[in-house]
């Protein structure tokens, strides 16, 4: 009898710890303006849900892309029909989270601050909370910690580190926070579709970085050092590099030259340490005993403005090096990661229409173009910070002839090259000539008559039902 009790105590007790989550627990209902990366100038209407939970300060903790592109934000609580008008706070797309805002304080009534745990263990329990697609009413689905190591953001397309679960995670579970021993341990992120119960979480050291960095009111994302490196499992490869049989490391193959290690490191250094954690061979280390990741896991812990040291082999000889970390990804890159909460560039100017190519684009026409793949994984430099693409041509008697050119990348204007496209675009507009000539590394070039693209620009704007020729 007295265990019967007991079970029932502890049963009871159990019941108690869930309600409390279940209470802090969140649905974000969100309007957004989705832009149309292929018709620049038009935007859909989207409305979506996900999940949330309540932290410290009175806030609530999700993903950024519940509510990226948002205009209107409402959130309910469990157990509470009403919605509360919401706001974003802060959001990192880069780690795909986001804190919101609500000014009704009734809001808050009867619930608890979810306390923020450390990284788990490998077949650690989770528990998700969330509100995914299938009904109205809270879902709890349970699981194990699979395994921890870098993965790719969907969001961003960035790596950072990842938390695998088995627990089930489905469209609107997003947000939503990843529970053990009454504590977050991580935020529903994303999962891999067509596959049995594989999903990812931002694990607890991330949300904590985040949470860090707006402490001073601004959002200044997670640091990129611009290095690509290749791993150093050859032998020969090795005896090439002077590589003892004790020593690892990787070889450093090219630095962005915006990077604050381009002054620094050298193409050929070998990285052997980061901050004193040993790099293996395939690019990891130990983050955890017999648990290696990417060895960005020590980059990613530190803030912009922070200072990391590195161990490197050069001409045969050891030495260390400190490096101030000032830039983020988009500094480095030349076509930047994926883009949110803006509306992309465009330029019209006698129905050729030019437009910065993104991530957002490639991914938009799930382009095998080589030259665009190309140009998304080289750095940016001081004379080429962004690609301008054709992107189509609005049909006219006058560009008869072009009318197939599509995501056309453009080198030159007139015998120019141009550092971007705001250059790119004062370059047309200043332009005396009688003709303006584009022309691509290949030696293709699309030929424009100045006079008859002024002429007919108001006539092809009406004619396509655009109201602007121009968002730069």
């Amino acid at each position: 009898m007295r265990l019967i009790f007991i079970l029932l105590l502890m049963f009871s007790i159990a019941l108690c710890a869930n309600t409390k989550v279940e209470d802090s627990i969140v649905k974000i209902y969100t309007v957004s303006k989705t832009p149309n990366y292929s018709i620049p100038w038009n935007t859909t209407i989207r409305r979506s849900h996900g999940s949330g939970a309540i932290i410290d300060g009175k806030r609530i903790l999700t993903n950024a892309h519940v509510v990226a592109n948002e205009t209107f934000i409402e959130v309910k609580r469990h157990g509470d029909t009403s919605r509360y008008k919401a706001k974003v706070e802060y959001i990192s797309h880069q780690a795909d989270l986001a804190l919101l805002s609500i000014e009704d304080e009734r809001f808050f009534k009867g619930t608890t601050a979810l306390k923020l745990d450390g990284l788990p263990k490998i077949q650690q329990e989770v528990a998700v909370y969330g509100f995914p697609m299938g009904g109205n009413s809270i879902s709890v689905s349970t699981g194990i910690v699979s395994r921890i190591e870098h993965n790719r953001y969907a969001h961003s397309r960035e790596i950072f580190l990842s938390i695998q679960i088995d627990a089930a995670v489905n469209p609107g579970s997003s947000g939503g926070p990843a529970i053990s021993d009454g504590k977050i341990v991580g935020v529903v992120m994303q999962h891999v579709s067509k596959s049995q119960s594989i999903g990812y979480i931002v694990p607890v050291e991330i949300v904590r970085h985040f949470l860090e960095d707006v402490k001073d009111g601004h959002y200044d994302g997670f640091a990129h050092l611009g290095l690509d490196t290749q791993r150093m499992e050859n032998d020969t490869l090795r005896s090439v590099y002077k590589m003892d049989r004790e020593t690892t490391g990787v070889l450093i193959i090219n630095i962005a030259e915006k990077s604050s290690a381009h002054s620094v490191l050298k193409v050929d250094d070998i990285l052997l340490e980061v901050d004193g954690h040993r790099v293996q061979n395939d690019g990891t280390v130990e983050f955890r005993e017999h648990q290696f990741t990417s060895f960005k896991y020590y980059i990613d812990k530190k803030q912009i403005g922070d200072s990391v040291r590195l161990k490197v082999l050069r001409d045969g000889k050891k030495g260390l090096v400190e490096i101030t970390l000032k830039s983020i990804a988009d500094d480095n890159l030349l076509v930047n990661t994926l883009e949110h909460d803006v509306m992309p560039k465009y330029y019209i100017y006698g129905g050729y229409v030019f437009t910065p190519l993104s991530r957002n684009l490639i991914m938009r026409y799930n382009s095998t173009l080589l030259q665009l793949r190309e140009a998304a994984n080289r750095y940016a430099t001081d004379e080429k910070e962004e690609v301008v693409v054709l992107l189509k041509v609005l049909a006219d008697k006058s560009n008869r002839g072009d009318h197939t050119f599509s995501l056309w990348m453009i080198d030159e204007v007139n015998g120019r090259e141009f550092k971007n496209f705001k250059e790119f675009v004062d370059m047309i507009k200043a332009n005396k000539s009688k003709f303006l000539i584009l022309k691509n590394r290949d030696g293709v070039k699309v030929a424009i008559d100045v006079k008859e693209a002024i002429k007919i620009q108001e006539k092809i704007l009406e004619r396509y039902s655009i109201e602007s020729s121009q968002r730069l």
